[in-house]
């Protein structure tokens, strides 16, 4: 039987980090550790956000219904708790008893921790997420290096990395106790090192990785005997193995980098037969494959470059789920400028052409192919949605607006285009008509762009002109900003000597406006005698 290829719609992108590299998928995003930061992305792979300010982030874990992030931080010996809506950090658990956590896996409100900084003092130790800011942790076995962990229903398996043959031990978790079920002996089944650890939502089966299999092996964790076998995989022998299984369960996707490239296949769970195959090998170099996760029945894989240590994002589109449909308008290009407001419509379609019903859509605007926004809108329930956006630039703008799916229809996107000219702008100032010598002035005006009071983060360049007996000169007072909503702005200036005064206001443009400029003349009088 022969599977199908990868789409042409796959694709790799360069994160632009050395370090970390797990990457797990909910609520139409995916999320990557990178050890400074946590790199969000839309379901078709493009950035949507950045979870700057942690130490060591490495291994992470995601709820089912997408709403909370867990994230190992090994350098700080905590475990982030993050809501996935704000990407705000909510909670962080201490785990100053158990350094270096590495590895994570969730059951219900049960979070288990896989650490360990050195020989013989790895570990897993619970966490139970339920006890709100209290978090009771619960230790649960002692292993010779930060081992994997795999969690579902109320079985858990830990298997550690550190030792060849790798064997898997299994716990039954419930309520409070983790009571050892079994151990799957590594010399039974000649099994190598451990390269990774996967388990059925049910937990009822766990499929486990090893370095110099060709297969990718599934227990039964009831009685604790090999049920199947997945593969053989042809590109083993030289890196670990990857592995995962859908959120169903119906589906197991297992890969590796090799000399020439990444291999994955995609397996029916039940039957072990292949159902799909992608390979990415325009690279030229050596390639690690290091993490590998579903997004509905699409696939997220972390890829590392051995010669440069970069991590890279690959997409793999398994044709799985039926398509839905996107449309995006724009406004029409001609008069249009950078000070305009611009609506734009747009619909999504299911493929039942049903109404989809309240959905968040995820719009990126593009000034000149450079991502300059990023926010949210929805769709009303019959799948149409309208919004409005001032780019506050000329050139080509662009906006890719994204569905990020659902477990039952496959994510979509559209794009439209609009081409600004610069608006034109004009400034009215004003100010007293005569002064004092010593007495402080005050002047006020707006900046409109396109005939519309707005601002600008240009400042404006502020001049003033004294014209007397001893001659002209001009002086440049303190530049003065604009308030962005309206265009306001005010300034003030106290006058040493009498004459023929003129207060000049410059604008130089900006990336939606051409420049103006604006004057005001007064006369200034000696302070009279007393």
């Amino acid at each position: 039987m022969h599977a199908p290829a990868a789409s042409a719609a796959d694709i790799t992108t360069d994160l632009g980090i050395t370090s970390g590299g797990d990457v797990v998928a909910g609520g139409g995003k995916a999320f990557i550790a990178g050890g400074d930061r946590i790199l969000v992305v839309n379901a078709n792979g493009t950035p949507n956000a950045t979870i700057a300010g942690l130490s060591g982030a490495l291994g992470l874990a995601i709820a089912p219904n997408g709403t909370r992030l867990y994230a190992a931080l090994r350098d700080s010996n905590e475990v982030a708790v993050i809501d996935t809506a704000s990407l705000e950090i909510i909670r962080l658990i201490s785990l100053a008893e158990y350094p270096c956590p590495t590895n994570l896996a969730l059951s219900g409100t049960r979070l288990f921790v896989g650490y360990g900084c050195d020989q013989w003092d790895g570990g897993v130790v619970r966490i139970d997420t339920s006890f709100g800011h209290a978090s009771r942790l619960t230790p649960v076995a002692s292993t010779y290096a930060s081992p994997k962990v795999a969690a579902a229903g109320n079985t858990l398996v830990v298997g550690d990395s550190g030792h060849s043959p790798a064997s898997l031990t299994v716990y039954d978790v419930i309520r409070s106790q983790a009571t050892l079920r079994g151990i799957i002996d590594g010399y039974d089944y000649d099994t190598g090192f451990l390269g990774d650890l996967a388990i059925t939502p049910d937990g009822s089966t766990v499929i486990a990785t090893f370095l110099d299999s060709h297969e990718y092996f599934a227990w039964d964790t009831s009685g604790l005997q090999k049920v199947r076998a997945y593969g053989p995989d042809p590109t083993a022998g030289y890196y670990l193995p990857v592995v995962a299984v859908s959120p169903d369960g119906t589906l197991v996707a297992g890969g590796r980098g090799t000399k020439s490239g990444l291999g994955m296949t995609l397996y029916d769970s039940a039957t072990a037969a292949p159902v799909h195959t992608g390979t990415l090998t325009e690279h030229g170099g050596r390639m690690d494959l290091r993490s590998l996760t579903f997004s509905n029945n699409d696939l997220f894989a972390t890829w590392r470059d051995v010669d440069s240590e970069e991590l890279h994002l690959w997409r793999l589109e398994t044709g799985t789920l039926p398509a839905s449909t996107l449309t995006l308008t724009a406004p029409s290009t001609g008069t249009g400028t950078g000070a305009d407001i611009l609506t734009l419509t747009g619909r999504l379609t299911l493929p039942d052409g049903s109404a989809p019903g309240e959905q968040p859509l995820s719009v990126t605007r593009y000034v000149n192919d450079s991502a300059a926004l990023t926010r949210e809108v929805t769709t009303a329930e019959d799948g149409t949605f309208t919004f409005a956006d001032r780019p506050r630039s000329a050139g080509v703008i662009r906006y890719d607006v994204i569905w990020n799916g659902s477990p039952t229809v496959h994510w979509s996107t559209a794009s439209a285009t609009v081409t600004l000219v610069k608006a034109a702008s004009s400034i009215t100032l004003s100010g007293p008509e005569t002064g004092i010598v010593g007495t402080q002035l005050k002047f006020s005006g707006v900046l409109s762009q396109g005939g519309q009071p707005v601002g600008s983060t240009t400042k404006l360049r502020v001049l003033r002109e004294v014209t007397n007996s001893r001659g002209t000169v001009v002086t440049a007072l303190p530049s003065v900003s604009t308030i962005i909503f309206d265009g306001r702005f005010r300034f003030m200036d106290t006058p040493t000597e009498a004459g023929e005064y003129s207060y000049r206001v410059e604008f130089d443009g900006d990336r939606a406006s051409l420049p103006t400029t604006a004057t005001l003349d007064m006369t200034v009088e000696e302070a009279p005698q007393e």
